[in-house]
């Protein structure tokens, strides 16, 4: 949860030339005088008590000596002042990002406890900044808007600000996963104990399995259920050279969609070049790189050499001893089945199952 604490942020900060005309007043002191003691000119002096020029360190040591005020007290009053001068300039600049607000679910976010719940819209383009680790809105588009890995419903168009957000919650999750470094060999290697996992029919087994074998090749797994217009169902993508995250929405709940996106995240990883960007959307569903990744994973869950006997799958008792063969959930095979038309979309639905993501 976000704390709902808010560092002090006064209204009108003084210049610490302020200070100085004080403290000349209290010592019976002319500027004149202290420009003397000091060796700095008379009109420096004016300019600093006008507040014109700043303190810097060199000018807050002689001051000490002069007024008996410590050089450090000059230096935070300073330090202060230009705080404030610098936050007064970024509230103008944060202002024109307003309407940055109108993309962002900023109320999902909130109840998500990501970001805190704030009146200004000022305050909340701050919070956007700290969310998504940007330092204004010019920055979050050239940052967020790139393209990236992730597989969406062919039949809604997402909306870029929810991605974004869904987005960054992965990666902010990821960052907490320990992982070791990619080894694309080794996750090669898991691929078999993966589909085996898929037999499962209870998450709250296979989840922390799968989670802890892609750790163990550098690969953060995700759960993060998605935010409400991003229509996604999974992502994959890389935090570093060593580092990448397979982020999945669980969106549909049913247990083919779940299994086959995270194969075709794990495709991206070990066929595609680090370097690369996906997208796959209702406007790049046919793209190369996310077509390949289907026929990867597609031909991984079914082998193309076993793909001739998807037309003999007649009853449920055909498709489980079928899926055992190949070492699948059943419900896998009836997703592959009604894909291709080859089952209506409500035969064999009691073979499929729904996934809840807590």
């Amino acid at each position: 949860m976000v704390a709902t604490t808010y560092a002090y942020s006064p209204d009108l900060v003084f210049p610490p030339g302020e200070t100085l005309s004080e403290v000349l007043d209290d010592r019976g002191m002319t500027q004149t005088e202290l420009a003397r003691r000091t060796g700095l000119s008379t009109k420096h002096i004016n300019q600093i008590s006008r507040g014109q020029v700043g303190i810097t360190p060199e000018t807050a040591l002689l001051l000490e000596k002069a007024t008996g005020v410590h050089a450090a007290t000059w230096n935070r009053l300073e330090v202060a002042h230009q705080e404030f001068r610098s936050r007064q300039d970024e509230a103008k600049t944060l202002a024109a990002d307003v309407g940055w607000l109108d993309l962002i679910p900023y109320k999902e976010l909130v109840a998500r406890g990501l970001v805190a719940a704030c009146k200004d819209p000022i305050d909340r383009v701050r919070e956007l900044c700290r969310f998504f680790g940007v330092a204004n809105f010019a920055a979050w588009e050239a940052f967020w808007h790139k393209p990236t890995a992730y597989r969406t419903s062919a039949a809604f168009t997402s909306e870029p600000g929810a991605v974004a957000a869904w987005l960054r919650l992965g990666e902010i999750r990821a960052g907490e996963v320990a992982t070791k470094p990619f080894d694309k060999a080794a996750l090669n290697s898991h691929l078999e104990t993966f589909k085996a996992l898929t037999r499962d029919p209870d998450p709250n087994s296979w989840w922390p399995k799968l989670t802890e074998l892609c750790a163990s090749v550098g690969v953060a797994l995700v759960g993060e259920p998605e935010i409400k217009g991003a229509r996604i169902n999974g992502a994959a993508r890389w935090l570093n050279s060593d580092k990448a995250i397979v982020q999945l929405s669980f969106r549909h709940k049913w247990s083919d969609i779940v299994w086959f996106t995270f194969f075709h995240e794990i495709a991206h990883l070990l066929i595609h070049s680090k370097k690369d960007a996906f997208i796959n959307d209702d406007k790049t569903k046919h793209s190369g790189h996310e077509q390949e990744a289907d026929a990867y994973a597609s031909q991984l869950l079914i082998p193309r050499r076993r793909e001739a006997e998807l037309s003999q799958l007649v009853t449920n008792a055909d498709v489980e001893a079928f899926a055992e063969d190949v070492g699948i959930s059943p419900g896998i095979v009836v997703g592959r089945l009604q894909f291709e038309h080859r089952w209506t979309y409500n035969r064999g639905v009691e073979l499929k199952q729904r996934f809840t993501l807590r």
